[in-house]
């Protein structure tokens, strides 16, 4: 990748929504190059999708939390495909250390929360930690240097 391709990509990042025409204004390249810098970027796997960034609260899911799961053996909840069907489920992240994952929920209340909690109980130890915050939500990728 070159310094057109990270331009792009921020260009992007910022507004996946941007036209070919206004992309190629902004970094200064013809609308059919950038088409083509785009189309390579998404075949070569660097641009995965375009999605719309949801306030998860303003979306009836206040409660945030983050669960690291300690399993046992076969019953890990890394080996039940239905786990990624669990609307509440926002992130799942295979881990080193202690635990072997570590899961973003999103639940409309404290109560949907408990309940979270008592459906993974059978796959090993969940122990949670609330999200207050999020001083930062998104951080575009950037080239190097």
């Amino acid at each position: 990748m070159d310094e057109m391709d990270w331009a792009l990509l921020a260009e992007l990042q910022a507004n996946a929504r941007l036209s070919f025409s206004e992309l190629s204004r902004r970094v200064h390249l013809s609308p059919p190059a950038v088409a083509e810098r785009v189309r390579r970027m998404e075949e070569a796997g660097v641009i995965t999708g375009y999605h719309a960034q949801v306030d998860l609260a303003r979306a009836g899911r206040p409660v945030i939390a983050f669960i690291r799961m300690s399993c046992y053996g076969s019953h890990c909840v890394l080996r039940d495909p239905g786990l990624l069907e669990w609307p509440e489920l926002r992130e799942l992240h295979r881990i080193t250390g202690d635990a072997c994952s570590v899961l973003k929920v999103a639940t409309e209340s404290m109560t949907a929360f408990e309940r979270l909690i008592d459906r993974l109980a059978p796959y090993g130890q969940p122990s949670s930690t609330m999200v207050l915050s999020t001083p930062l939500a998104h951080r575009p990728v950037t080239g190097p240097g």
